[in-house]
């Protein structure tokens, strides 16, 4: 089906042109999209023996109205406001004109299931190339994948507001549940990581500017084959679980730049804990002191210097070395020593890992 804000563009661009108030019905006799004020949501019951008879065309009331068929069946019918031959002719232009539509947007729902089942591994590796060919998709271009997650439930046509803004004839860009788009980028197979970052910014920004959602954008790898889409497709995803854990203020996040986060997270979780319980014995992260734990954070954000942390909590150096010993007598770790602080740090991203895991 044509979505309601493309049909309410159409009626509103043929209504200039033609000169007459054109409305576009479906077939249970609901008006969907009209140049009229107030008609769209009526639904006119008088309609319904012209929807079942074999008739194209007929005159009602002051207004004429024209099926519109897909496959020989009625998709939707078109109201023009008038009885004339002008009349008649401008809605047999407005049902010529959503006829066209219907054919486009078949051939998009066409590449558009055909790039969802790519995605999810649905497809014979004979089959991806043999349809790819049909639909003139080049199969041996690069490409990434943008994996988009919107803050809030996602909107239905905002993919198609996406495609219209956004979307160039060697991309695809699809909704794969009710709060994440999918991007298939066509770029230059010798693009760097920081370009393909740099796409993804923009992408954002349009995603804030012109439709007013804020995203969180994941990124896969390049990809220099068609049947490797889904690859990319599961390290956005990847990508995105990793940062939800480990760097959750993180609006672009690339699979190729997420660190020791993408080593823990591939670790299993009885490993994981056996690895906690080897340097907190039977302590937890959460019997840590609140300003103990603030303190390591800081501590590791300055790199390890003691000066430039105490300053910055605005305490003594005395009180910052006070509150390391306390650690030591927890843990057996000493922060200022550098292998001592690796394995502590290691150890808080496993932590996150772990409570992660056990609330999912």
């Amino acid at each position: 089906m044509i979505s309601m804000q493309i049909l309410q563009n159409v009626v509103d661009g043929l209504k200039e042109i033609t000169r007459f108030d054109i409305s576009v019905i479906e077939t249970e006799g609901k008006i969907v999209a009209s140049s009229e004020s107030g008609r769209v949501g009526k639904v006119l019951d008088g309609l319904r023996v012209f929807m079942v008879s074999a008739a194209e065309v007929q005159m009602l009331e002051g207004y004429s109205y024209f099926k519109v068929f897909d496959n020989n069946v009625t998709e939707y019918i078109v109201a023009v406001k008038g009885s004339d031959g002008e009349a008649h002719q401008a809605g047999q232009l407005a049902a010529f004109q959503i006829q066209c539509l219907l054919v486009a947007y078949k051939e998009r729902y066409d590449k558009d299931n055909f790039i969802k089942n790519l995605l999810l591994d649905n497809l014979l590796l004979v089959d991806i190339y043999s349809r790819a060919k049909k639909m003139r998709i080049d199969s041996s271009a690069a490409r990434v994948v943008f994996f988009i997650e919107v803050e809030e439930i996602l909107d239905l046509e905002l993919t198609d507001k996406l495609r219209q803004i956004y979307e160039s004839p060697k991309d695809f860009i699809t909704s794969v549940d009710e709060s994440h788009i999918i991007v298939v980028k066509q770029v230059d197979s010798k693009q760097k990581i920081d370009e393909i970052d740099e796409m993804a910014v923009t992408l954002a920004d349009i995603m804030l500017t012109e439709l007013k959602v804020k995203t969180k954008i994941s990124i896969g790898t390049k990809v220099l084959d068609l049947k490797n889409v889904s690859l990319s497709y599961k390290e956005a995803k990847m990508a995105a679980e990793v940062s939800r854990i480990f760097e959750p203020e993180k609006q672009i996040v690339n699979y190729e730049k997420l660190g020791v986060g993408r080593l823990i997270y591939q670790l299993p979780i009885s490993l994981c804990k056996m690895f906690m319980l080897e340097i907190l014995g039977e302590t937890s992260i959460e019997h840590l002191e609140d300003e103990v734990l603030i303190t390591v954070d800081k501590f590791f954000e300055n790199n390890l210097n003691v000066s430039e942390t105490a300053r910055q909590l605005f305490i003594h150096r005395n009180t910052l070395v006070y509150r390391l010993n306390k650690l030591i007598k927890r843990t057996g770790l000493d922060l200022t020593n550098f292998d001592d602080a690796v394995v502590f740090k290691i150890m808080l991203m496993v932590s996150k890992y772990v409570t992660h895991r056990d609330n999912y």
